[in-house]
C-alpha cells in the first residue's frame, strides 16, 4: 500500500498554458515593437490629440463671440401679475385682498412677488396688499372706493 501525502495549497499550480505573459508593446522590433499596433503616421499613431481639437475645423471656443460688457438681467425682479378684472371675479363682494388670499384662490404662486395691473374694470371696494402696482391700477382701485398698500 502506498502512502500519498495530502494535497497542500503550495503544491497547486495553474494548468499548462493557462497563464500567458503580457505582450509588451513598443519595446523593440521583435514582435509588436516599432509602431506598437498603432499603424504608421497620422494623429492616432502619435501620443495625444490637443484638448478641443476638432480635426482642423475652427474650434468651438474660437467660433463663439467673446463675452462683452455687463448685464443687469440676472438681477431683475420678475413679478407675477394679477389684473383688476381677475380680482373682481375672485372677490365679487370686495374686502381685503392679500398675497395669501390670492395664493389660496389659485391666482398666483407662492414665494414670488405680486404686481397688480390695471387691465379691466373693478366696481367693488377692495383693500389690496401687494408688492407692486401699476399707476392705472392704483387709480381704478381708489375710484372704486378701495385702498392700496405696497408690501
Amino acid at each position: 500500500m502506498t502512502d500519498k501525502a495530502p494535497l497542500k495549497i503550495h503544491d497547486l499550480r495553474p494548468a499548462k498554458g493557462a497563464n500567458k505573459a503580457k505582450v509588451r508593446k513598443g519595446r523593440g522590433e521583435a514582435s509588436k515593437g516599432k509602431t506598437a499596433g498603432r499603424g504608421t503616421k497620422g494623429t492616432t499613431s502619435r501620443n495625444t490629440v490637443p484638448l478641443g481639437f476638432e480635426g482642423g475645423q475652427v474650434p468651438l471656443q474660437r467660433r463663439l463671440p467673446k463675452l462683452k460688457g455687463f448685464s443687469n438681467a440676472l438681477f431683475k425682479t420678475t413679478y407675477q401679475v394679477v389684473n383688476l378684472d381677475k380680482i373682481g371675479e375672485l372677490f365679487p363682494e370686495g374686502g381685503d385682498v392679500t398675497v395669501e388670499t390670492l395664493i389660496s384662490k389659485g391666482a398666483v404662486r407662492k414665494n414670488q412677488p405680486v404686481k397688480v395691473l390695471g387691465t379691466g374694470e373693478i366696481s367693488v371696494a377692495v383693500n389690496v396688499q401687494a408688492h407692486a402696482f401699476s399707476g392705472s391700477a392704483k387709480e381704478k382701485i381708489a375710484a372704486a372706493g378701495g385702498s392700496v398698500t405696497e408690501l
